[in-house]
């Protein structure tokens, strides 16, 4: 048997662009060039971990609003599919889902996106995250099984880290939160090297240097 070559979207490249009808109307990537946009894939509709997961992403919708972040989901279901199960949700849990769905039944968009991983599912998206600047251009991806949840505060964290990388010219070290202190970008050359210690940062080596924001 052949194997499947995956096709993935690359980091740092343009985001594929897409046309796709959605629980909100008929949506493309390229109407929310100016925001950020977190996209993201589930299996199924009418699940327990996706549900988790929806409602977890809805409750996180107004901090992803103040970082002018807007979130769409996908999953290879029908319209009619997700409309009967964003109610659903509603009635069950009284959590109102504020953002689009995208219904993919002929996966144009998922095998755009890498998201159908034959090892995992001839038929369902796996669980994919991915993240996307202002200018349209794919800055994370993040892949999770089938069967494990994934945590809205760390993608949320994610972007926040990005915002703050692209603000100030910085990188952040594990587990960075937003008033922590950032990780000052090494020099380049054998001159810049040698100066580093009295550039005033806090300062352990001439590659690893700290600085505050504030």
């Amino acid at each position: 048997m052949e194997d499947t070559v995956l096709s993935l979207p690359r980091l740092n490249q343009p985001a594929p662009n897409f046309k796709a009808k959605t629980t909100h109307g008929e949506i493309q990537l390229s109407d929310y060039k100016g925001n950020w946009v977190v996209l993201f894939s589930h299996p199924a509709d009418f699940t327990p971990v996706c549900t988790t997961e929806f409602m977890a992403f809805a409750k996180k919708s107004p901090e992803f609003e103040k970082l002018n972040t807007k979130v769409i989901g996908l999953s290879i279901d029908s319209v009619y599919s997700h409309l009967a199960w964003v109610r659903n949700i509603k009635d069950n849990f009284d959590v109102e889902i504020p953002f689009p769905v995208i219904a993919d039944l002929d996966m144009k968009v998922a095998n755009l996106y890498g998201m159908v991983h034959p090892g995992a599912s001839d038929t369902s998206a796996v669980r994919a995250v991915f993240v996307i600047d202002p200018e349209g251009i794919l800055r994370a991806m993040v892949y999770y099984p089938l069967s494990n949840g994934r945590s809205i505060d760390e993608i949320f964290r994610l972007v926040q880290a990005l915002q703050t990388s692209d603000k100030n010219s910085v990188a952040t070290p594990e587990n960075w939160q937003p008033g922590e202190k950032v990780i000052v970008p090494p020099p380049l050359t054998q001159e810049a090297a040698s100066k580093r210690a009295d550039e005033g940062f806090e300062y352990t080596d001439w590659y690893f240097s700290k600085k505050s924001l504030d």
